[in-house]
């Protein structure tokens, strides 16, 4: 078993390495490529043909690599919370984040309700659509070496977007199931994900200052990462020990490891961090490879014939709540022209959170609505992998922030 496992891994690195060779033949982010290469060799495709390249549980089989690649990228996002930073530019990515997000499930419930569909269901679909993937707009970013104020203001919205989807989510699933029974604790369903977002940012500042302590001590570089390296996926498997002692919420590692992050950059100084991230960098591509090829496996073609109208509402209203919200946003703050115009384009992909907030959501829903909520989130999921990175690298290059590409 071990054996087919590491054949399966080398076969997953090589597929993302190869259609990452094509995409930048075609002027495509990488990404798009190793989704686009996952997708081609997943069984929703290939078992078609009769041919198996992987198996059909591949991808849960190799859970922990898309964990470890999530832990990596919200601790590379936390790293750009720099209180300085803040100082600088105010509460500017924090209104935008909320504005963006707020928008986005606003436009979608409307027009779900304007359609006649149930409104318990509409506004939990809704709230999903706040949810924003980091993963896919940090390699664009990484890949195109961006710089300038529409980048630096994405990277602070996407981390923003997980705590603002979550409680966003929460108030929806109250709102839900108080219309469907009386008995519901209104008050716990409010506060619970906010308390969730508060115990994981606490988690994270206390892992973030055990490993800036344990910087001190250990002074080689890879004694430092290695440091580094053993407490995110340390933070990273909270949530099953979680799950283990039936602790009454949930964990996001997400906005742990972003945590950890923040507080490093902001408690040690820029040459350390810099060094770390540098080392993570080089260690880290088969791991972020193998994590695309995997989101490209999970994708499921056959659930676009069972998308409908509001599927379609779905994937398009949030991209248009997204960009009015983020233009509001950047125009209350008085954001640069560049940050209004293009940043809402560059917050399309979505992907692990929204999954799993969908997940979540089919205790509150009938067994037809839970089937039909998650074919339209794995429906937009599979669009916006595909388009999103796209977009995101046309919006900065518009924004002038990437300036040549690479070759």
């Amino acid at each position: 078993m071990i054996i087919n496992l590491l054949y399966y891994i080398g076969i997953i690195i090589l597929t993302g390495l190869l259609f990452g060779k094509v995409a930048k033949y075609f002027k495509l982010p990488n990404v798009t490529g190793y989704i686009l290469g996952g997708l081609i060799i997943s069984p929703s495709i290939m078992g078609h043909l009769g041919v198996n390249i992987v198996p059909n549980n591949i991808a849960e089989i190799l859970t922990p690599i898309s964990e470890i690649a999530l832990g990596f990228i919200a601790f590379t996002i936390g790293t750009e919370f720099q209180l300085s930073y803040f100082k600088k530019v105010g509460m500017k990515p924090i209104v935008i984040a909320f504005f963006e997000s707020f928008f986005a499930v606003v436009f979608i419930f409307v027009v779900l309700l304007l359609f006649k569909v149930e409104i318990g269901f509409a506004i939990v679909l809704a709230s999903i659509g706040a949810a924003t993937a980091p993963a896919a707009t940090l390699m664009v970013i990484k890949q195109y070496k961006a710089k300038g104020k529409v980048t630096e203001t994405l990277m602070s919205v996407v981390a923003i977007d997980d705590a603002t989807a979550m409680i966003f989510f929460g108030i929806a699933i109250a709102i839900s199931k108080a219309l469907g029974s009386a008995s519901t604790n209104i008050t716990w369903t409010i506060f619970k994900p906010i308390i969730e977002v508060v115990v994981s940012l606490g988690i994270g500042f206390v892992v973030g200052l055990i490993i800036t302590l344990l910087l001190k001590w250990f002074t080689g570089r890879s004694n430092r990462v290695s440091v580094v390296t053993a407490f995110l996926l340390i933070t990273v498997s909270i949530s099953s020990i979680f799950t283990y002692f039936r602790v009454p919420f949930d964990f996001s590692s997400l906005l742990s490891c972003m945590m950890a992050g923040a507080v490093l950059t902001n408690l040690s100084s820029e040459r350390k961090t810099s060094s770390i991230l540098e080392l993570i960098d080089r260690f880290t591509p088969p791991i972020m490879i193998s994590f695309f090829v995997l989101s490209g496996i999970n994708l499921e073609l056959s659930v676009l014939k069972t998308v409908g109208i509001i599927g379609i509402i779905y994937i398009v209203m949030r991209v248009v709540g997204k960009w009015t919200g983020a233009w509001l946003g950047g125009k209350i703050t008085k954001a640069s022209p560049e940050v209004q115009k293009y940043l809402g384009f560059s917050l399309i992909p979505q992907a692990g959170v929204a999954i799993g907030l969908s997940l979540v959501a089919r205790s509150v829903l009938e067994p037809i609505q839970a089937a039909q909520l998650t074919a339209v989130i794995l429906s937009a999921t599979l669009i916006y992998e595909l388009i999103g990175p796209l977009i995101t690298k046309i919006s900065l290059q518009k924004a002038g922030e990437i300036i040549v590409e690479k070759k």
